[in-house]
């Protein structure tokens, strides 16, 4: 009974691992929700380090003086259901999940978000748009 007590709590351990393993490792540019003009729309991006770590970032020019704002934080471990990313910076918390080309605006539960602000400007004439962006290279 031990052995297979041992057995199942390696597999259980081994199918967690498996499940967690990021879809890709590398940097890869997004963006969610249409921009705004006015100081400048900030370029999202992520980085999956080969340890599995998860970095956000962003970099925002000012049009008026070309001020430059940047941030990026280490959003632990990846995690296939949800992220939590914060910016201190402008105070900004939001939650995502990802697959190796699309990430997806979610709640804290991981489940994506509808807005008429992420319909893209080609499907104008639809409402609540599910909030998700292409992950470029």
């Amino acid at each position: 009974m031990k052995k297979f007590l041992a057995l199942f709590t390696f597999c259980f351990c081994i199918l967690s691992f498996a499940q967690s393993k990021a879809p890709f490792t590398g940097k890869r540019d997004f963006n969610i929700e249409q921009g705004v003009s006015g100081t400048g729309t900030p370029s999202y991006y992520l980085d999956v380090k080969n340890n599995g770590e998860v970095y956000f970032g962003f970099v925002q020019i000012n049009q008026a003086d070309g001020a430059e704002t940047k941030e990026e934080i280490n959003a632990g471990k990846y995690n296939p259901k949800v992220m939590k990313v914060y910016f201190k910076t402008y105070n900004e918390t939001f939650y995502v999940k990802f697959d190796k080309e699309k990430i997806y605006l979610t709640d804290e539960k991981g489940k994506i978000m509808k807005s008429d602000d992420c319909c893209p400007v080609s499907k104008m004439d639809e409402q609540n748009c599910e909030c998700g962006g292409t992950l470029y290279q």
